[in-house]
């Protein structure tokens, strides 16, 4: 049997991996797949690769364009959610603003630098119009650390995907005061180079999983029951997102590789632009 280890975040999103685990897809193909769930996000699933501590992570493809550009001996194997992530942009409950104007010069909360929540507060900073050499950052690691630091004041804002934080909403913990779409695909299946040079049948059969549990999954007879009893969400909200996301079965596109390299270089958050087949398998 054949390890390999994947990493992603526990979101709604990848369902599919964890059904093809838990029904034994991928051992029927001889290989032993380990899921690990990161909750810091993308900067940490990059961190993972470029350690070699995972074989596989499924990322933000804006943050492992990043990482790759700066060094990480990993390519992106395949896309992996074909549509735009809606990043909802997130105020604390009693805090004073009330539009995303107001939060000008005032502070971010981030899961770390390279993160998506780092990463899309420029793209957020850029579609206001703002200098985005002054946008401020707090750490705050993960989703629980956001919550803290809105409610305690120590970071203002929190971009974080919509639906994910719809509970927090609906709560009263966090206000929303809109959604920062991102401008290309928004998940990819990254992989370390080692991997793909040394185990290129195994990722072309989990590959071949994948697709297979992707491009069924919205068929599944009352998914949207599941996921929206599996990650604690309103049937409403899964019903939606479901209708805006698609997942995709082939590689990812160089003109939207391009669109991401260029948006980051245009934000300052890379200093070169690497060739599409330097990113990409």
């Amino acid at each position: 049997m054949k390890k390999v280890k994947i990493s992603g975040v526990p979101e709604h999103f990848n369902l599919p991996w964890h059904m093809a685990i838990e029904e034994g897809a991928f051992e029927e193909r001889g290989i032993e797949l380990t899921w690990t769930n990161i909750p810091e996000g993308t900067g940490r699933m990059c961190q993972l690769l470029q350690e070699e501590e995972t074989d596989l992570a499924i990322t933000l493809t804006e943050g492992i364009v990043k990482s790759i550009t700066e060094g990480n001996p990993s390519k992106i194997v395949q896309e992996f959610i074909a549509t735009p992530l809606l990043w909802g942009v997130h105020v604390g409950a009693n805090s004073k603003y009330k539009t995303i104007a107001e939060l000008l010069d005032t502070k971010a909360a981030i899961s770390r630098f390279g993160s998506g929540s780092h990463l899309m507060a420029y793209v957020n900073a850029q579609s206001e119009s703002w200098d985005i050499d002054k946008l401020q950052f707090e750490i705050i690691n993960n989703l629980d650390g956001a919550i803290e630091a809105l409610t305690n004041g120590t970071a203002d804002y929190f971009l974080w995907e919509h639906f994910t934080t719809k509970p927090i909403v609906d709560k009263g913990v966090f206000r929303r005061l809109g959604d920062c779409p991102t401008p290309w695909p928004c998940f990819v299946v990254a992989a370390t180079d080692k991997f793909t040079a040394e185990s290129p049948a195994t990722l072309k059969h989990i590959l071949e999983v994948i697709n297979v549990y992707t491009s069924e999954f919205k068929n599944i007879p009352s998914i949207d029951k599941t996921l929206s009893n599996r990650y604690n969400q309103q049937l409403t909200d899964i019903k939606e997102w479901l209708s805006l996301t698609r997942w995709s079965q082939k590689q990812i596109e160089e003109t939207a590789i391009d669109k991401v390299s260029n948006t980051l270089k245009e934000l300052n958050r890379i200093d070169r632009i690497l060739p599409f087949q330097n990113i990409v398998l």
